[in-house]
């Protein structure tokens, strides 16, 4: 009966992302100095997360599937988002960086709260609340 609970596995890989996400943030700030350094960001998570293929999500409202274009992804990419270069050939804007550190910083919070209440309706199911 609980073979396939998905919702565990997409949890996982928003976590996952999210740390990456992090990580590109941390290190595109650690270079805010370094002569010639881009920027760098990565794909939305829902544009790269692919799931089971028994995994068929429908919407029975419109609002249901928002494509969500704020947040970031698995492949590195090249930041486009950037202002102007520094005179030494940097464009990592610390401000932009803070603001990619928060939405990282959310996209694991939602994360785990997913996980969260999973756990908490398959406590409910099988009784132990």
């Amino acid at each position: 009966m609980y073979d396939s609970l998905t919702v565990f596995d997409v949890a996982h890989q928003m976590a996952k992302h999210a740390g990456k996400h992090q990580a590109l943030t941390a290190q595109n700030m650690a270079n805010a100095d370094t002569p010639g350094y881009r920027s760098q960001t990565m794909e939305a998570f829902s544009s790269v997360y692919s799931g089971p293929d028994q995994f068929d999500m429908r919407a029975t409202r419109q609002e249901h599937f928002r494509n969500n274009e704020t947040s970031e992804s698995w492949r590195v990419m090249p930041a486009k988002d950037v202002g102007t270069l520094s005179p030494n050939g940097n464009n990592v804007s610390l401000e932009t960086e803070m603001l990619r550190s928060v939405d990282a910083q959310r996209q694991h919070n939602r994360a785990l709260a997913i996980y969260s209440h999973a756990m908490t309706v398959v406590r409910v199911s099988l009784g132990r609340a």
